[in-house]
């Protein structure tokens, strides 16, 4: 990596103003906070990076928070790793050492302050840091804030911040050779040494994620100054909530240098109120103090489609001698919570029970949105989560095998009322039990336990992804130590228990996912999660989802690709064939691509081409995941959870994903907002009838009607009924049964669809088809569909109208930046259709007919 002269003039430049920035801005730093009467100083250590591969002569730009991948990118010296096969050719990047580097200056008052840290809120992962070419921290957790005293290798003016990050696979190669067996990594592209590093184990690889194992300083590094005492945290420990009145309980830590006395005020700024105020003794070290507080008739925080989701603002001050030393503001939500477990005839409930009110979790599981996760913007955490609550969910998984996510990603769940499952970071794999890494594991929960507990959305914590399982039923008992199950127990069952006990008492624990918590088989369907994946993996039929009855289905799922317009972002023309190169390289399951066609051609004629391949995949994956989601909601409350497997993508790649890497929804994502539906009508064929079932999620009864009509593809109305009923709440029932027999007298199955609806004031508020025969028995005729675009505030209207039955119409612009409030919806004959297309952008209406594009099932084959 090599460049000119002129290049490094510049990049000297470059870092002779961020000098000057940075000591501009820690004088400005200084200033305010000191204007508000604080002692304490945070100052970001931002500017002026440079990295280096080790030993090289040459620096380039960093940006920090980033990574080496990153920042090799913004430079130039790689391409696009997402861009065809990049990825294996960039695989010398995990195998390498680096080095990053600033300057930052410091005035000589500063250094009179008691305590100088540098904090370091993410080192990715193994990392020697010196300060002015004095080692400062060694470093081992990519999970972990590291902080440590500086003042010692501090001196007035220009210091320099040096961070040699030595490869993650390189450094546990030499152990591995040392072991007689060898650690379970299944998902590792490579060597299989994820499990021995404190490090997201997605950047390894998995069956739908590229291997880019990064290096780099994720997260904000920044200089702290304090004398005598700082707040560390503030927690707000929920103690009893009712609608009356919330008991609450401010838990401040206090790190202290001496013996001090001192006041503590916990505000209540929402209510601009004081909450509890304290005279104090503080030791040295750190200081954990209570203070008990009320708040009457409380605005209590609910989940999507329950209620509101207020948030309260609370601030603790520390005050020595009546001045201000330090303070911390944290925002949370007011609401009880239980994970409700009872024996039944069955087993025993998994029922997630906020402010009184059982829960039915309906949702997703999340991974990290990018491979380089510092690119994961608050807007895009924004799109993706609001494309969440704006389809019915309630809840997402943050699974075991990625990241703790940033801030920014549970404060928006906060605001929209989503819950979240957060597993710690294990998946698929054992690790070691030796006292180091425990200690390692110890350190890396407690501090993300009190960095995530405040938010009201979180509702559970989880040891790990799917590891019991392996431990049971994938051959590692038979196969591997037993001391590893040991190891096993010492971390599940022992350390995180013990620190979400001790730090965060209001919430449940959970040892794995899925589990039973060691009473019966891990997989059991009696009690706990349960992840059913003989569905895809053993290519059972779809139908196999409704023989299942789970106590709470935490994993289910289907692959499918993306849009076309998506797989352009990664391919040229010559690539678009599902078997080429390039489309296998952004395909990580081995047998993706065939259990995808296998399944297709049980259901489907073969499709014509290869963006109908494409389209109808999304259409396959979509209807399968409808019939477990659906079935699911039908058997409330012995299941209380539908959280298939998965939201979103890390790359732009075929997975299982409901909406893709760009943003893009696919199918899944616009039937979830159907399936999952406050109110949902949801017929089904059993012992020879249709039973029709309607569930509802909503807290009150619901007068409503209950519409029937049997339809041919023509529109003709062969056969009616409708019925009125109330539609009980948070329940399932079957509200009409027909006989298969009586409604299908003297009809062709083969020629007739079910319309149901139910309506509620007059409006529909569910609506569903149901077909008697498998798509490709069916006689369906090719419809005509004509389109009405009208401009519309922020967009454009457009209404469609079929003369026949159109199935699975998809609506796409691809050369507009937009997106379309519907898709991937049926249109019966003499029903209009009236979709939005929602823009930023200035369109002619023209134009927008001209490039509109509409795709039915009959076009694909």
């Amino acid at each position: 990596m090599q460049v000119n002269r002129q290049m490094n003039k510049g990049k000297l430049r470059w870092a002779v103003l961020a000098l000057v920035v940075f000591t501009s801005h820690t004088s400005q730093s200084q200033t305010n906070l000191r204007s508000k009467g604080i002692a304490k100083i945070k100052i970001p250590v931002q500017t002026g990076w440079q990295f280096r591969e080790a030993g090289k002569d040459t620096w380039y730009l960093a940006t920090v928070p980033g990574c080496v991948h990153t920042d090799l990118l913004n430079n130039k010296l790689i391409d696009d790793p997402f861009w065809r096969d990049n990825e294996q050719k960039q695989q010398w990047i995990g195998k390498t050492d680096w080095e990053y580097q600033t300057t930052f200056n410091v005035a000589p008052e500063m250094l009179k302050h008691e305590n100088l840290e540098l904090v370091f809120e993410g080192l990715d992962t193994y990392a020697n840091v010196f300060l002015n070419d004095a080692s400062l921290l060694n470093a081992d957790n990519m999970f972990r804030t590291w902080r440590t005293d500086c003042k010692r290798l501090l001196k007035p003016g220009a210091n320099t911040l040096r961070i040699r990050f030595r490869s993650p696979i390189n450094e546990v190669l030499p152990l591995m050779a040392k072991l007689s067996y060898q650690l379970p990594a299944g998902n590792d592209q490579g060597e299989k040494t994820s499990p021995h590093t404190r490090k997201a184990p997605y950047q390894y690889g998995w069956d739908w994620g590229p291997r880019f194992v990064t290096s780099g300083i994720w997260r904000p590094v920044s200089l702290e100054a304090w004398d005598k005492a700082r707040v560390d945290d503030l927690h707000i420990l929920p103690k009893q909530v009712t609608a009356a009145v919330a008991s609450l309980t401010a838990e401040v830590e206090v790190v202290a240098n001496s013996n001090t006395s001192a006041t503590i005020i916990v505000d209540n700024l929402t209510d601009k109120s004081i909450a509890a105020k304290r005279e104090v003794n503080l030791t040295p070290g750190s200081n954990r103090v209570a203070l008990d507080f009320v708040i009457a008739r409380p605005a209590l925080w609910w989940p999507n489609g329950l209620g509101a989701h207020p948030l309260y603002s609370f601030k603790a001050r520390l005050l020595i001698n009546g001045k201000s030393i330090d303070e911390t503001t944290t925002r949370t939500g007011v609401r009880s919570l239980e994970l409700r477990q009872q024996r039944d005839e069955s087993g025993k409930s998994f029922t997630f029970v906020i402010n009184g009110v059982p829960v039915f979790a309906k949702g997703g599981n999340w991974i990290p949105a990018d491979s380089f996760p510092t690119r994961i913007s608050k807007d895009k955490y924004r799109q993706l989560l609001e494309s969440v609550r704006d389809t019915n969910m309630n809840m997402l998984r943050v699974w075991g095998g990625g990241i703790y996510e940033r801030n920014d990603f549970y404060e928006l769940c906060d605001e929209m009322g989503i819950l979240v499952w957060q597993d710690f970071m294990f998946g698929c794999s054992l690790y070691p039990g030796d006292q180091a890494f425990l200690d390692n594991v110890r350190q890396e929960a407690s501090d993300n336990v009190k960095r995530l507990r405040n938010h009201p959305s979180i509702v559970i914590w989880v040891g790990n992804n799917e590891i019991e399982s392996g431990w049971f039923h994938w051959g590692w008992k038979e196969q591997l130590p037993a001391k590893l199950w040991d190891d096993y127990l010492k971390i599940f069952y022992g350390v995180l228990p013990e620190v979400c006990a001790s730090l965060d008492p209001s919430r449940p624990y959970w040892p794995s996912s899925p589990s039973s918590k060691l009473e019966d088989d891990p997989e059991s369907q009696k009690m706990g999660d349960l992840h059913y994946w003989q569905v895809w993996h053993a290519s059972l039929p779809f139908s196999e989802y409704e023989k299942q009855f789970p106590r709470f289905m935490s994993e289910y799922g289907f692959q499918s690709f993306p849009q076309l317009e998506t797989v352009n972002t990664y391919t040229v023309p010559a690539d678009h064939d599902i078997k080429s190169p390039v489309m296998m390289a952004h395909q990580r399951h081995p047998r993706g691509n065939q259990l995808i066609r296998e399944y297709m051609l049980r259901e489907y004629p073969e499709p014509k081409d290869f963006e109908s391949f494409l389209y109808v995949s999304q259409v396959l994956q979509a209807e399968g995941i409808k019939i477990g989601a659906e079935h699911l909601r039908r058997i409330m409350p012995h299941n209380m959870g539908s959280l298939f497997w998965q939201i979103n993508d890390c790359w732009p790649v075929a997975s299982w994903s409901s909406i893709d890497y760009t943003g893009r929804w696919k199918a899944l994502q616009y039937y979830a907002r159907r399936f999952y539906s406050e109110i949902l009508v949801s017929p089904h064929e059993e012992n020879g009838n249709l039973n029709v079932f309607v569930v509802s999620d909503r807290l009150q009864p619901a007068a409503a009607q209950l519409n029937l009509s049997l339809l041919d593809f023509e529109g003709n109305k062969l056969w009616s009924q409708q019925k009125d009923i109330e539609v009980a709440p948070l329940n399932s029932r079957a509200y009409l049964t027909v006989p298969l027999n009586t409604l299908l007298a003297g009809k062709d199955a083969k020629g007739v669809f079910l319309f149901t609806e139910v309506l509620v004031g007059g409006k529909q508020v569910s609506s569903n088809e149901h077909f008697f025969q498998p798509y490709k028995n069916l006689s369906l005729p090719r419809p005509q569909i004509k389109t009405d675009v009208l401009p519309a505030r922020g967009g454009f209207k457009v209404t469609l109208f079929a003369d026949k039955f159109a199935r699975a119409v998809y609506l796409s612009a691809p050369n507009y930046t937009g997106f379309f409030a519907d898709n991937y919806f049926d249109l019966i004959p003499g029903q209009k259709v009236e979709v939005e297309f929602r823009t930023g952008a200035a369109i002619a209406p023209n134009d927008f007919r001209s490039k509109l594009k509409i795709r039915t099932m009959a076009d694909a084959f």
